[in-house]
């Protein structure tokens, strides 16, 4: 457990040494296997956020203008980024330009909240941009792919519904009894403060264990194309960059800073758990390949969002009350 909580809280560090291992694992041996690991994998990383979930928080009053600023920026915005980029970077590699489209369409996850209160942020508004993100993806996610890429990129629209119903759906319901048994049996005092925050702490299993695999099936490639990583880096960085500009921006204009920096988390921390599920799962050939840089992008998000708390205050402003 101790060893499990310090995983969880050097991410910036734990992502990329698992990148190493599972580089050095792809290139000592035959990784083929390891696809056999990927849904247990995704179910183990998810199914513990779910835990924490509390969907009574998407029917409580209040927060309408940083919900409608996420929606806008998660559905509208950033896709068209990631589209556009990928028409600039991929246009002759649309497996590649599917990678950056699915870090771009599974907006939120557990460390939106967590980023969120580490920057002193509006956290119940947290909660709801984050599962109204998860659902609103997850339904939206085949169509904007179908709709952006479907002349290039074979998909079965049924096979990706049923693996984001797997992939969510189930682990959803699995935590939500397990947080009533939970509740039922300890007390919600009890649950809040001693159980449910370690909770988090498993999914980093599944986290890592994702990265580990998408970079060991991918390692040969690498070896034989290292300018695949630069090649890789430059759009994924760049939608980071934008994102962080756009939501920023908006955040400063038009909101208080707690709902701001939840605006900023809720947007630009994407679900890159279930994105790289999806890709190895439901794409075929074209997953392997998108996957490689949904695993990088883990890096740019974690170690960007440690950055963002620590000057929070200088690019929105003082910490105010929040008046949503």
């Amino acid at each position: 457990m101790a060893l499990l909580g310090w995983l969880n809280r050097r991410l910036s560090l734990s992502i990329p040494l698992f990148l190493v291992l599972g580089f050095i694992f792809g290139l000592s041996f035959d990784a083929q296997f390891l696809l056999y690991a990927i849904t247990p994998l995704t179910l183990i990383m998810i199914y513990p956020m779910m835990v924490g979930v509390r969907l009574r928080q998407l029917f409580q009053p209040g927060g309408n203008t940083v919900q409608g600023w996420a929606l806008a920026v998660n559905f509208i915005l950033i896709p068209l980024v990631a589209y556009g980029l990928g028409l600039v970077f991929f246009r002759q590699e649309p497996t590649l330009a599917l990678g950056l489209l699915l870090a771009a369409l599974l907006p939120t996850s557990g460390m939106t909240i967590s980023w969120t209160g580490f920057a002193k942020g509006n956290i119940p508004a947290a909660i709801k941009i984050t599962i109204i993100g998860l659902f609103l993806g997850s339904v939206l996610t085949p169509f904007y792919v179908q709709f952006l890429l479907g002349a290039h990129i074979p998909m079965e629209l049924g096979l990706v519904f049923r693996q984001i119903f797997l992939f969510i759906a189930v682990p959803l319901v699995a935590g939500q009894l397990t947080r009533h048994w939970l509740i039922k049996k300890y007390g919600q005092q009890t649950f809040q403060k001693q159980i449910g925050p370690k909770f988090p702490r498993f999914s980093t299993l599944g986290v890592l264990g994702i990265v580990f695999v998408a970079m060991a099936l991918k390692a040969q490639d690498f070896i034989q194309s290292p300018a695949l990583i630069i090649q890789l880096l430059i759009p994924t960085l760049l939608l980071y960059v934008i994102n962080y500009l756009l939501s920023s921006l908006i955040a400063k204009r038009f909101l208080s800073f707690g709902d701001g920096v939840a605006l900023v988390f809720g947007t630009v921390m994407r679900n890159l758990s279930i994105a790289l599920a999806l890709a190895m799962t439901a794409f075929g050939a074209a997953g392997t390949q998108a996957a490689l840089l949904i695993a990088l992008a883990y890096i740019i998000q974690v170690q960007s969002a440690a950055w963002y708390v620590r000057f929070s205050k200088h690019f929105l402003g003082r910490a105010t009350q929040s008046n949503s």
